[in-house]
């Protein structure tokens, strides 16, 4: 796959050109559907960039929106060609939430808050193996190598010297006196998490226990903002058969909104590095 290529971002840009047309149009989903003999849910799962689109797709809404521009037609083709390519994790076979590695690897930033675990870019490779076991006690270990192995390649994107990902990260005690693997090896992922946050495009906070109540404690979610101002940005939640993105701005500024109080709320970045660092004193080698 060309590097400059990623099938995700081609398809979500598509997804909302197609959509933009359609609206021009003053045609809904259904109507467009009925048009071309398909479901409702096709439409708006190639609109929402979900599903691969073939340039026959296009061809045929095209047709539907009566787009006059050839030029727009091969444009929107090309980008269907792209769609339909492979990003770096096909490599590793079916990854659950390739959807997100795509985005992921196309973002400028990523803000993220964790109540439970020290997030993914910021793990060990020890630490990434032992909480995958963990966390799923049924899967066989040539699998739980894949996912680290996916997770390791996925923190090339922090560890780069060149346009590296923009990270903010605000997770709760429980993440660092959760002990994941044993206690040397929590000492270890600790130390790691200090020395990472010393990097100029990585921030680092903690909401400690006694601050109470606070916005995040409904569980975890990231924030995705993408360097082309024509991609909207993407909240990620993560589920266990399935997971969600909002992408309408009325979602986005909500869960944006709530990052800024999980901010204020937690300890600065010097008083953060501070804890973790005593913290990881704690887990006696």
């Amino acid at each position: 796959m060309a590097s400059n290529v990623n099938p995700t971002v081609r398809r979500r840009r598509l997804g909302q050109e197609l959509r933009r047309l359609r609206e021009l149009k003053g045609m809904t989903a259904e109507e467009v559907a009925e048009r071309l003999l398909v479901s409702q849910s096709k439409i708006s799962r190639l609109e929402n960039g979900r599903r691969s689109i073939s340039q026959r797709d296009v061809r045929d809404l095209c047709g539907v929106y009566e787009v006059e521009d050839q030029r727009m037609v091969d444009s929107l083709m090309e980008m269907a060609k792209d769609s339909r390519q492979q990003g770096w994790w096909h490599a590793f076979g079916d990854v659950p939430y390739s959807v997100y590695i795509g985005l992921e690897t196309d973002a400028a930033s990523l803000r993220v808050y964790d109540p439970q675990v020290v997030p993914g870019l910021l793990q060990t490779r020890q630490y990434a193996e032992a909480l995958i076991s963990g966390a799923l006690p049924e899967t066989a270990q040539t699998e739980i190598d894949k996912r680290v192995q996916v997770r390791v390649r996925r923190q090339e994107r922090v560890s780069s010297g060149e346009n590296p990902l923009r990270l903010w990260s605000v997770m709760d005690e429980s993440a660092l006196r959760r002990v994941v693997g044993g206690r040397e090896l929590m000492r270890d992922q600790l130390e790691h998490l200090v020395e990472q946050s010393q990097l100029p495009h990585v921030t680092v906070q903690v909401i400690p226990f006694e601050m109470g109540a606070h916005p995040g404690l409904n569980g975890q979610y990231a924030i995705l903002e993408f360097p082309d101002t024509a991609d909207s940005s993407v909240v990620y939640i993560e589920g266990v058969t399935s997971d969600l993105y909002l992408e309408k701005p009325n979602d986005v500024q909500k869960y944006s909104v709530m990052y800024e109080h999980l901010r204020a709320q937690a300890l600065n970045v010097e008083q953060s590095r501070q804890f973790i660092a005593d913290i990881a004193k704690g887990y006696v080698r």
